[in-house]
């Protein structure tokens, strides 16, 4: 347990970002690069973040103690709505993007779908992968399961026939999808993710709870925020098993807790639509002090 990190009290070492806890020689070269990120960033005028700030009131108000006043002007996707220019053009994505899937989700119910996607980069053993496989199919939920061609590290992925033949009914398979698009689709019930900042953010604009997988740098972070600041997510053990796969789908899904996590999405969405929306939202309003501080700084 670690308590000597402002905002995040009751944190365990296992949640810090991993490059933070390398103790064997030349692995510090990540820190080092972060503490000069961090020094230049006090010669800032402002710092932004894609968060809203009654989210992480806390952590901005700790931050801007230290650093350059830090404003919190997301979530993006919801604040380009309230743009008067389209910025559809502006995509974070590394992968093309299937639709079909979204023909798809209109077939399923209301909440009965679980989306299962761990972002452009996360990569997994074979083993893994079946492990996953099978937690998905014990579990008797609907899903949409997003599987990049490099998933697997340094191999193909090969899925079972018998996985493919078992949720042939009940499971869609893509290489890639409109995020955004899917995870506001009334049929999507919960988010299997890496815990991503995009995909975490994301989520909490379209009121989806989650179970977090994270994988390295901030994403163990942002999965303990999530499970234990926020309480709409559940953490999945690194070393993933099956089993424990299928019981946290089910009770995602289906169980009070799960219900309870919604229900804390929902009300966290409904504030980030709101901390965007002119001319009151505190997004807005923090937008609008650093386009103003901007104008009144010098060109460089």
């Amino acid at each position: 347990m670690i308590d000597c990190v402002p905002t995040m009290s009751g944190m365990r070492l296992q949640h810090l970002p991993s490059f933070i806890r390398k103790t064997s020689p030349g692995d510090e070269y990540m820190l080092e690069g972060l503490c000069l990120q961090a020094e230049r960033a006090k010669r800032a005028s402002a710092i932004i973040f894609n968060t809203f700030y009654e989210l992480e009131s806390d952590l901005l108000d700790a931050l801007s103690s230290v650093f350059p006043p830090c404003y919190g002007v997301g979530p993006f996707k919801l604040l380009e709505k309230e743009s008067d220019e389209s910025v559809e053009f502006i995509k974070s994505n590394l992968w093309k993007e299937e639709n079909t899937c979204l023909k798809w989700l209109e077939s399923k119910p209301k909440s009965s779908v679980i989306y299962v996607n761990f972002g452009s980069t996360t990569v997994m053993s074979h083993q893994y992968l079946l492990e996953f496989c099978w937690g998905l199919a014990k579990s008797n939920c609907p899903f949409l399961w997003i599987i990049r061609p490099d998933l697997v590290d340094g191999k193909s992925v090969v899925l079972p026939p018998e996985f493919l033949e078992e949720t042939s009914s009940r499971g869609m398979l893509a290489s890639w999808c409109p995020q955004e698009q899917v995870l506001n689709h009334p049929s999507i019930g919960g988010f299997l993710t890496h815990s991503g900042w995009n995909s975490t953010i994301e989520s909490i604009s379209s009121g989806v709870p989650m179970i977090c997988w994270p994988f390295f740098a901030d994403q163990l972070t942002n999965c303990w925020s999530c499970c234990h600041k926020w309480e709409i997510g559940m953490e999945l053990d690194t070393d993933v098993k099956r089993e424990e796969v299928s019981k946290l789908v089910i009770e995602l899904m289906n169980g009070d807790k799960g219900k309870e996590m919604r229900t804390n999405a929902i009300d966290l969405k409904n504030k980030a639509e709101k901390a965007c929306t002119s001319p009151f939202g505190s997004s807005i309003v923090n937008l609008g002090k650093v386009i103003h501080l901007l104008q009144g700084s010098p060109s460089n």
